[in-house]
């Protein structure tokens, strides 16, 4: 079966690890991506372990690596006046987990994927928007038509291979969120040796770096109403970000104050409710944010993509029919990311609950303590 052809409906983080592996494997692969060049938007994305086992699957590990930062700690803090709630240890990530801990620029991880997948041989489509399915044919903007005996959906949040599954569009979470990258000076210097987050009530800040430490990554939370515009490139204003988080520690106020006015951004978080399956006339599937796009919360969901993107992989070349390949792939995945998508939502009412000096007092569910970086995508049973 490993001669079967595969149409891949987004060229993402996820779209494009499944298509290397599937390449890898012998199946040929098409990818078809809307946007008319490749390349990803100027933000950063966290590769814990569990995802790292993925590239290493793939043999882009190091590659990987290498373009980004491997954290030696990482902490959590008060917002109103940084003080420690938190510590946790990211230095014996790879004798610990099996592989490294990464912050990378989401646009570099994309080069190296884009680059792995032409050498592989897949075949990539650029202005290749799908506007329809008719069964296992990709009908695009254009009129082309992809034939294929699988059709892979990655295309996102707002996917059109997942209107075969359910009608419904995603729902606004409650939370917004600002986003910006800044050059690291002396002001940012001890944020960046310590990435990590503030918390407090209905609010919490994330900053970590990227391109060997000389960017910070900066993502900024809150849940607020009356903003529901989607999308990574919707400008903002440094002053709507002062004034959500008036009041909050000093290390926030410099952050804020490093935001360059021209590159801010801000979105309002969606995602999808769980489907029960993600196979349709066993020729049709999802994976990543199309399968089950969730909130930040966790720090999971290009985990989850680039997991569900092995998996089935060796799911298809395991089996005598795509049939069974798909069978065996929800099996081993469908449980797993549906509890990652529930932990993420409860994750932002623990993280911003009102009681902020209480956090850390309890037994905490995180990454680390619900063994999410323990998970294996190229070793558990298919």
């Amino acid at each position: 079966m490993n001669n079967a052809r595969i149409t891949i409906v987004g060229g993402g983080i996820g779209g494009m690890t499944a298509a290397i592996a599937l390449q890898q494997q012998g199946f040929t692969v098409t990818l078809a991506e809307a946007a008319p060049a490749f390349g990803e938007v100027g933000a950063g994305v966290t590769l814990s372990p569990n995802a790292m086992k993925g590239f290493i699957h793939i043999g882009l590990s190091e590659q990987i690596a290498a373009a980004g930062v491997e954290p030696q700690r990482q902490r959590i803090q008060h917002w109103q006046d940084g003080h420690l709630l938190r510590a946790m240890e990211r230095a014996d990530m790879r004798s610990k987990h099996g592989a490294p801990y990464v912050y990378i620029h989401r646009a570099d991880l994309h080069a190296i994927l884009v680059d792995a997948a032409a050498r592989a041989g897949v075949t990539l489509l650029t202005d290749a928007a799908a506007v329809a399915m008719e069964g296992s044919t990709v009908v695009l903007h254009d009129g082309r038509r992809l034939e294929a005996d699988l059709v892979v959906g990655a295309d996102g949040l707002k996917s059109v291979v997942r209107r075969l599954f359910e009608p419904a569009e995603a729902h606004f979470t409650g939370h917004v969120a600002w986003r910006a990258l800044a050059p690291v000076d002396d002001s940012l210097a001890d944020l960046v040796q310590w990435p990590g987050m503030h918390i407090g009530p209905n609010r919490m800040v994330v900053r970590y770096p990227v391109r060997q430490s000389k960017i910070v990554n900066m993502v900024f939370f809150a849940r607020q109403e009356g903003w529901v515009q989607d999308g990574w490139t919707i400008p903002a204003s440094r002053a709507d970000l002062e004034n959500t988080f008036a009041g909050w520690s000093p290390e926030v106020q410099t952050m804020i104050a490093a935001v360059p006015e021209d590159r801010l951004y801000k979105w309002a978080i969606n995602a999808r409710k769980p489907l029960s399956s993600w196979i349709v006339d066993d020729k049709v599937t999802l994976l990543g944010d199309a399968a089950h796009a969730m909130t930040p919360f966790m720090g999971q969901g290009a985990a989850c993509a680039i997991e569900d993107a092995i998996v089935l992989t060796r799911a298809l070349v395991a089996s005598d029919s795509i049939a069974e390949g798909l069978t065996r792939y929800v099996a081993a995945r469908h449980e797993r990311a549906t509890f990652i998508q529930l932990e993420s939502n409860a994750n932002a009412d623990r993280m911003q609950s009102a009681d902020t000096e209480l956090f850390g007092l309890s037994a905490l569910r995180n990454e680390d303590t619900l063994g999410l970086l323990d998970y294996d995508c190229r070793t558990i049973p298919v």
